[in-house]
């Protein structure tokens, strides 16, 4: 493997610009938790980064392993069509990398842990 890994935490975007702030205290936790590792945010419309354009840009400097995680709490349309396709487009456009694709976040049971966990405690008044 050449190059820093890489990892894009896949979010949908919006036009409003404060969207793209709980992605980016995500992207910046990640960071500092894996400071070896290339962390990026991609958008699927309307934000930038779009994938395309990360995946560019990381290969661009020399990485050629991408964990790509899609921050969506359900697998809906965008995630279980729209995904595999944009995926696979990169994967033709730089021949030799390595793009993984997580499940969506909201698959994981240990952040639905979380979230109840967080959930419980506004009941609870904390």
């Amino acid at each position: 493997m050449h190059g820093k890994p890489g990892v894009i935490l896949f979010a949908h975007g919006s036009r409003d610009p404060r969207w793209a702030e709980p992605f980016e205290r995500l992207r910046d936790k990640l960071s500092a938790q894996r400071p070896d590792a290339d962390v990026r945010l991609a958008f699927l419309e309307l934000m930038t980064p779009s994938l395309a354009d990360a995946v560019a840009d990381m290969t661009s400097q020399g990485t050629s392993d991408i964990t790509l995680v899609p921050v969506f709490l359900g697998q809906g349309g965008h995630v279980r069509r729209d995904l595999p396709a944009l995926a696979d487009a990169c994967r033709v456009a730089h021949p030799g990398l390595e793009l993984r694709v997580s499940a969506a976040i909201g698959e994981d049971d240990n952040v639905l842990d979380a979230l109840a966990d967080y959930c419980r405690r506004m009941m609870d008044g904390n």
